[in-house]
């Protein structure tokens, strides 16, 4: 079962050059925000964006972004700017790095390396974009690294190194996004989503999500505020979700107590695979209602 240390429904790309952006973002209604040093960013602004970002860490750690996750895309070890964001990102210790253009294990190593030589904190996870062919081919293995906490997908990027095209059923990356749904659930990792790109489109992008959520994601990353609340929505349990969940752990316990291995909820044959998931549904309902209400608290 993954372990959620906070609701993930929402994980919000946000420009590291734009400081504007980047204080809005702590009123926003979003559970994870990923300042971006990547491309988000233009070459000319880089080394900007990342004093902007450090400070923006610095005010996350004064609690000046809640408890909203802090996770920053740094620029990949092959470019100009790649190093001294990670020298940078790791002695900011946001709550995660995010690592693009991993082809394998052996990236994720070289990274951590680094991050660590900068002093980076244990308590920092690092991600990992999946966006190339390699990186899908190498999902167990990247899954598997230790330090590795959450897998998103960049499918963007991967379907332009498919030579595929973007569909509304999203045929062409349906295989890789379940080969990665499979090896972070076979190592206890977290799995985002990737960015639905038309703004326009309201009904594609809840489909999307929606698609997103019954392939198993955990949330989906965003490229724009008004993408926040049908996110939030669709990837969090619904009230019948969480009251037959709640009516499978009851049941049941009361079915072992009478020493018995299965149950019947609702004409459902319940087993503890079962109860696995509807705790995995009511614990993950909890953090949400929690944070909620410090939100509005504040």
């Amino acid at each position: 079962m993954t372990i959620f240390l906070r609701p993930c429904r929402s994980v919000l790309y946000m420009p590291g050059s734009n400081a504007r952006a980047m204080e809005k973002a702590k009123s926003l209604d979003v559970d994870v925000i990923i300042f971006d040093l990547e491309d988000a960013v233009s070459p000319e602004k880089k080394i900007e964006a990342r004093a902007l970002v450090v400070d923006a860490v610095a005010s996350a750690h004064r609690g000046d972004y809640g408890d909203r996750g802090i996770c920053v895309r740094v620029n990949s070890l092959d470019t100009p700017w790649g190093e001294d964001d990670l020298q940078a990102v790791g002695l900011a210790a946001p709550d995660s790095v995010l690592l693009p253009k991993v082809n394998s294990a052996a990236d994720v190593n070289r990274a951590v390396s680094k991050l660590t030589k900068a002093g980076m904190s244990e308590k920092t996870a690092v991600w990992v974009m999946m966006e190339t062919p390699l990186a899908i081919l190498h999902a167990e293995e990247i899954a598997a690294n230790s330090r590795v906490e959450a897998l998103i997908m960049g499918t963007a990027d991967l379907v332009t190194d498919l030579h595929a095209r973007h569909t509304v059923d999203r045929l062409p990356v349906i295989t890789s996004l379940s080969l990665c749904v499979l090896a972070a659930r076979a190592y206890q990792r977290l799995v985002f989503d990737g960015v639905f790109l038309d703004l326009e489109d309201k009904i594609g992008f809840e489909k999307a999500c929606r698609q997103g959520l019954e392939l198993g994601f955990d949330g989906k990353t965003l490229i724009h505020p008004q993408q926040l609340a049908t996110a939030n929505t669709i990837f969090a349990p619904t009230k019948e979700d969480i009251s037959f969940s709640h009516k499978v752990i009851a049941s049941y316990a009361e079915a072992q107590s009478a020493g018995k291995g299965v149950v019947l909820v609702d004409g459902k044959l319940i087993e503890n695979l079962h109860v696995q998931e509807a705790k995995r549904i009511v614990a993950l309902a909890e953090l949400i209602a929690s944070r909620t209400d410090n939100s509005t608290e504040a």
